[in-house]
């Protein structure tokens, strides 16, 4: 019976389940296995019809995957995913007939197998096929049978080890070829081709029978390839080439062959196996460096622009570092005399991919290296001798020659930072080196240009400069050069405390000084502003003459408020009280409001408040209405009481009976009191009582009180009268104020016909305080 797989189809992970369905022939009968895995112990079923056929297998999981599968299909199935009260099915229907099969046991790890029905297990087969089922035969056993298990022990079955090619065992008794074979890839990997070439020798004749005849004689082809003896890489290729032609080294040798013959003068000869390795090596990483040997050989005999299309077949269609290297090299090199800048592409591939190349073409990488720094390509040229250095280390004779030119190349190009970096690198290794006037020079005049990467070694610097070249080029270089930077970085604070230094600048060389400063004072006003650093805002503004964008006019008001500068203040409001937004307008009318009456203009205030009332007199809000206070005041303080009345019952009405008025309303009881008003007096002096009531604070005790008991006096009203001098019995008073109140107390209880307790607050009026006029009018009282 003939079997063999077709292909694979498919291979999901579902968590910790796997799906592979795979399909094949039994005796040129298709069919189809699907293959279940799971971590866990999972359960399969088959549903069958009333005549026993399978009409579908369900499989149950607990745990539901992160996504579900679409519909898989072949010829044999039809498999769905399902996912119910978070159970995970899977539903495989076949297109003709499919059986179920558990898979108990690992044949890899189990030594007894025997036949175990089961309706668990971590791997299930599903076999689909059209007539008969394939490679398994099934027999029917007796119910009362014996089921023994069958013994499968690898180690008992018969073994046989290493064949060689004959198909006869290899026996090794001795392992010296071995490890001398593994040497002489050591010393061809380390380029000691002479010693390689001398084991080989030894091998050959210690073990002439020896397995790696093949591998020998492929070394030697190379080692001679490499020592450039190319009559004996031909000599052994002939051999090579006829006993191992179906070695896998094949396409190298043949490559190396060509190669030989190119050079030995044998073109005729060499395009005979170039044609061989192309045609029959096609692809292979041998036949991409056969591109290169090709145009080697066209180059030296003149065909220079043939060679070029093969060092760039080589290049496009290698995936090997070493193939692109070369081929890359090959093309720098075509193209120095053509195109210069051409050539510095190829040099760039070389350098990002294997810089390390150079080290091992090092004589003519020198010779490119000087060419491009002829022809100005400074940049090229440092980067071929950066390649170098990093391959070597300061024993090297030409480390300290390679540094320099680094150095002075790159000082020559625009990466300033880059050539400075280099030649604090040479200073440092050289302090006393051959070059070190050279460099120095070169850095001095660089300096300026290529500051340090780190803005803290530039700052350092720069200082230093100051410090030794005073009033100096350098120095006053320096100084510009520090305030540029510290601008950069933000430190505003820094060029302010410098400012003397760089205005003492020549304005001719250094036009843009004030400019800085200029910035400076702006950025550092910004910053105090972000910090809410009033202080600062006010110094600033005051010693410079600057202007900010409007969105900082706020942070500038809200300072200038804060520290007292109100005609910064003011500034900021007059800017913007004609402002296109009328939002704008009442901001800035209040505020104008508030910095007017804050230096006391009076008269300014009641004509802005006046005008902003207009403006909020619909709003709902109270944003701005604290206006109505502000001009309540001013009129208060330019003595115009008749405009009070109105404004206090505005107050009252926008903002009900806060003890932030009470001076207020304490300020429409004195008008009373002084108009003679009692009407008023008894309406506000109440509020006033109220709001101490409420506030548990009584600031204007007992003025108040004594104010509304004489209004009530004067009406006649003595019962009120009454309870306003007894409610003053709770509150703390000075002796003088509480013999005033009792004596008061006295009167109105008079008044009442209530002379018994008219005399006892007459005594306690003289108690208080016996030497007040209070007492001596208590005492005339009694008399009486």
């Amino acid at each position: 019976m003939l079997h063999w797989i077709l292909f694979l189809l498919l291979s999901i992970n579902l968590f910790a389940l796997e799906i592979s369905i795979d399909s094949a022939k039994d005796d040129f009968s298709k069919y189809s296995t699907l293959h279940l895995w799971n971590s866990k112990e999972f359960i399969c079923e088959e549903i069958v019809d009333d005549f026993e056929v399978t009409t579908e297998v369900i499989c149950a999981f607990s745990k539901k995957p992160s996504q579900m599968i679409k519909t898989i299909t072949n010829d044999f199935f039809i498999l769905n995913t399902i996912l119910k009260d978070d159970t995970f099915f899977l539903s495989v229907k076949p297109r003709y007939k499919i059986k179920l099969l558990p898979e108990v046991f690992d044949l890899t790890k189990d030594d007894s197998v025997f036949d175990a029905p089961a309706t668990i297990s971590k791997r299930w087969l599903i076999i689909g096929y059209k007539e008969q089922l394939p490679l398994i035969h099934k027999d029917d056993h007796s119910s009362i049978g014996i089921n023994f298990p069958f013994f499968l022990q690898r180690d008992k079955l018969p073994y046989v080890g290493s064949l060689d090619l004959k198909g006869n065992p290899v026996y090794i008794k001795r392992v010296g070829d071995v490890k001398e074979y593994l040497k002489i890839k050591k010393f061809y990997e380390d380029k000691k081709y002479d010693q390689c070439m001398d084991i080989i020798d030894e091998i050959l004749f210690e073990y002439p029978d020896t397995l790696f005849k093949a591998e020998l004689t492929y070394y030697k082809i190379k080692v001679y390839s490499e020592l450039q003896d190319y009559d004996n890489v031909i000599l052994n290729a002939k051999t090579y080439l006829r006993e191992y032609s179906s070695n896998e080294n094949v396409s190298e040798v043949l490559a190396l062959t060509a190669k030989a013959y190119s050079k030995t003068g044998l073109v005729s000869d060499a395009e005979y196996f170039f044609d061989r390795l192309f045609s029959e090596h096609k692809g292979s990483i041998a036949s991409e460096w056969g591109y290169i040997y090709m145009g080697e050989m066209l180059e030296e005999s003149g065909g220079a622009t043939k060679a070029l299309q093969f060092y760039t077949k080589a290049l496009n269609e290698t995936s090997n570092i070493n193939v692109a290297a070369t081929a890359a090299y090959r093309l720098a090199t075509a193209n120095l005399g053509i195109d210069i800048t051409k050539s510095a592409q190829y040099i760039e591939k070389i350098v990002n991919a294997k810089p390390g190349y150079f080290m091992e073409n090092l004589m003519s990488a020198n010779r490119m290296m000087e060419i491009f720094a002829d022809e100005g390509d400074y940049k090229t040229a440092a980067s071929i001798a950066q390649a170098i250095i990093n391959e070597i280390d300061a024993t090297y004779d030409d480390y300290e020659l390679y540094l320099k030119d680094i150095a002075l190349w790159l000082a020559k190009t625009e990466d300033k930072k880059k050539a400075l970096v280099a030649i604090n690198k040479y200073i440092k290794q050289f302090p006393d080196g051959d070059y070190i006037h050279e460099v120095d020079v070169v850095k001095d005049a660089l300096f300026f240009d290529a500051a340090d990467l780190n803005a803290t070694a530039r700052l350092a610097e720069y200082e230093k400069l100051i410090e030794t070249y005073s009033n100096d080029t350098i120095g006053n270089r320096a100084v510009y050069e520090r305030a540029k930077l510290l601008l950069e970085l933000g430190e505003f604070s820094k060029i302010i405390q410098t400012k003397d230094e760089l205005l003492r600048l020549d304005a001719e060389i250094y036009p843009d000084k004030e400019n800085i400063l200029t910035n400076a004072a702006i950025g550092l006003m910004e910053k105090s502003l972000q910090n809410k650093e009033c202080e600062e805002v006010i110094i600033i503004s005051n010693e410079y003459n600057i202007t900010l964008s409007s969105k900082w006019d706020d942070g500038i008001y809200e300072c200038a408020m804060k520290g007292g500068d109100f005609q910064l203040a003011k500034r900021m409001s007059l800017k913007n009280l004609k402002a296109p937004s009328i939002e704008l307008r009442k901001k800035w009318l209040y505020r104008y409001v508030k910095v007017d009456f804050s230096i006391g203009n009076y008269s300014n205030v009641i004509g802005a408040a006046n005008d902003l009332i207009t403006l909020i007199s619909d709003d709902k809000q109270v944003e701005y209405k604290d206006v109505y206070r502000y001009l309540f005041d001013a009129y208060d303080r330019v003595e115009q009481k008749e405009k009070l009345v109105p404004l206090m019952d505005e107050i009252e009405k926008t903002f009900g009976l806060t003890y932030k008025d009470i001076e207020r309303y304490v300020t429409m009881v004195s008008i009373g009191s002084q108009k003679k008003d009692d009407t008023m007096v008894i309406k506000y002096a109440n509020k006033v009582i109220d709001i101490q009531n409420k506030s548990s604070s009584y600031a204007q005790t007992p003025y108040v009180e004594f104010t509304l008991y004489q209004s009530y006096i004067n009406m006649q009203n003595y019962n009120l009268a009454l309870y306003v001098a007894e409610s003053l019995n709770s509150l703390t008073l000075s002796d003088t104020q509480r013999a005033r109140q009792k004596y008061l107390l006295g009167s109105v209880l008079i008044k009442l016909w209530r002379d018994d307790e008219a005399k006892l607050a007459y005594e306690e009026a003289i108690k208080a305080d016996p030497d007040s006029p209070w007492a001596n009018l208590a005492k005339s009282a009694l008399n009486l």
